[in-house]
C-alpha cells in the first residue's frame, strides 16, 4: 500500500509531540470516516514508541441512525462500557472526518441531549485523565465550507496541522502569566461591549497538545461577572444546525437575551440545563495559517486575531465551576477586515485589531509564528 508522506508526518506529530506516548502506554484511536491509511500510520507510530494502540471505527450515518432512536437504557449501558474502556487508556486520539456536517440535523434535540448527558462521564474522564488530542480530517465537504478546491484545502490542512507548534511556547507562556494576574477584561468591537473578571481563574496554553490545529490560550470568566453584549461575526454549526449573527446579552453572568438567524433553536440549546446560559470559556486564538472561518470549530476557534466566548460547561483545569452538557465555542474575529476590535486587561490595551500590543506578546503575532520575525 502506498503511503502519503503527509499521513506519516501528521501521525508522528500526534504520537510523539501531542501525546508524547511512552513505552507500554495504551492509546485509543477514535477514527470517524477517515482513510484506513491514516489509521495504519498512527498504529505504526504508536508501535514504534513501544505503546499499545487500540482502534474504534465510527461512521456518521450509523451514529445518526443510533441517535435517532436513542433510549435511556440503551445509552446508559453503552456509556458504562465506553467509560470502562476509557479508564484503561493513557492517551486518546480522535480524527473526525465528515462528508456532511449536517448529518445529525434531523435528530430530535431531546435525543441528542440524552446521548450527550449519558456520555458525559466518558468525555470528562478522557479530558481529565488522559493525554488527548482531537482533530478534523480533510474532506470535500470541508473544502466546500472553506470555499476551496479539494486539493488546495488538503494542502492547507496539512500545512496547518504540521505547523511547528513548539514555536508558540514562549508567547503562550507570557500570555498565560498575564491572564493569570488579570482581574478585569473589557472587549470592544462592532456590536460588542463586554466586561467580566477572570481573577483567580488562571489560564491554559494550547499549542498542539490537545487540539490540532491549535493556537489559543483559554481562561474563564468568574461565573456571575459577565455584563454587556457580544455580537459574534463567525457563523457556527452546533448539533447539526447552522447559526449566524449570534448576539448575546448578559446580566450578572447569565445570558438574558439570545438572537441569531436561528433564534428558536439557539434558545432551545441554551435552555438545555441550568449552566447553558453561563460562560464556560474565554480564549484568544492566534494560529497564523488560519485566517478565515469555515464553520468548523476546531479551525475557527484558532483563527488569528479571534477570540471565543463559550456558553456552557467549564473545564475543570481552568474554570468557574459551571456545569452543562453544552460547550459551544462561538467565535468573534477582530482583524480590520472583519471590523476590528480591542481587548483590554485591567485598563491596558492587550490586542488591537487582532494584533498583540505588549512586546512580551509579540511572539504570538503571525510574523514570528511563521518564522518571519524575532
Amino acid at each position: 500500500m502506498l503511503t502519503d508522506p503527509r499521513f506519516t508526518k501528521l501521525a508522528q506529530g500526534l504520537i510523539n509531540f501531542s501525546c508524547s506516548l511512552k513505552k507500554g502506554e495504551r492509546v485509543l484511536i477514535d477514527a470517524f470516516d477517515i482513510p484506513d491509511g491514516m489509521v495504519i500510520e498512527l498504529i505504526r507510530a504508536a508501535k514504534a514508541r513501544g505503546a499499545h494502540p487500540y482502534v474504534n471505527i465510527n461512521r456518521a450515518r450509523i451514529t445518526r441512525e443510533l441517535t435517532l432512536g436513542a433510549e435511556e437504557s440503551q445509552y446508559a449501558a453503552h456509556a458504562e462500557v465506553e467509560l470502562a474502556r476509557m479508564k484503561k487508556m493513557d492517551a486518546y486520539i480522535a480524527l473526525r472526518g465528515s462528508d456532511n456536517i449536517f448529518e445529525a440535523s434531523d435528530v430530535r434535540p431531546e435525543r441528542a441531549q440524552l446521548v450527550a448527558r449519558l456520555m458525559r462521564p466518558v468525555l470528562q474522564h478522557r479530558v481529565n485523565n488522559t493525554k488527548w488530542v482531537v482533530l478534523r480530517w480533510p474532506t470535500s465537504a470541508m473544502a466546500q465550507q472553506a470555499g476551496m478546491s479539494t486539493e488546495a484545502f488538503e494542502d492547507f490542512y496539512f500545512r496547518v496541522c504540521t505547523l511547528d507548534y513548539a514555536r508558540m511556547i514562549p508567547g503562550m507562556n507570557a500570555l498565560v502569566k498575564l491572564m493569570t494576574n488579570t482581574d478585569r477584561v473589557h472587549i470592544k468591537g462592532p456590536g460588542t461591549d463586554l466586561k467580566f473578571s477572570i481573577k483567580g481563574i488562571g489560564a491554559v496554553p494550547c499549542g498542539g497538545l490537545r487540539n490540532i490545529p491549535d493556537g489559543e490560550v483559554y481562561s474563564c470568566p468568574v461565573k456571575d461577572s459577565v455584563e454587556g453584549v457580544i455580537q459574534y461575526n463567525v457563523p457556527t454549526v452546533y448539533l447539526g444546525c447552522s447559526f449566524d449573527k449570534v448576539r448575546l446579552v448578559f446580566s450578572k453572568g447569565k445570558i438574558v437575551e439570545a438572537t441569531s438567524t436561528n433564534t428558536k433553536r439557539l434558545n432551545e440549546i441554551l435552555n438545555s440545563d441550568a449552566g447553558a446560559r453561563y460562560i464556560g470559556e474565554f480564549a484568544l486564538g492566534f494560529n497564523p495559517h488560519i485566517l478565515n472561518p469555515m464553520s468548523d470549530i476546531l479551525f475557527d476557534e484558532k483563527i488569528a486575531g479571534s477570540f471565543h466566548f463559550t456558553p456552557g460547561n467549564a473545564y475543570e483545569d481552568c474554570g468557574n465551576g459551571n456545569k452543562s452538557q453544552v460547550h459551544w465555542d462561538m467565535v468573534c474575529m477582530q482583524r480590520p477586515e472583519y471590523g476590528g476590535g480591542e481587548i483590554w486587561f485591567d485598563g491596558k490595551l492587550i490586542r488591537k485589531d487582532g494584533m498583540f500590543v505588549p512586546k512580551s506578546l509579540h511572539k504570538l503575532n503571525p510574523a514570528y509564528l511563521l518564522g518571519k520575525g524575532k
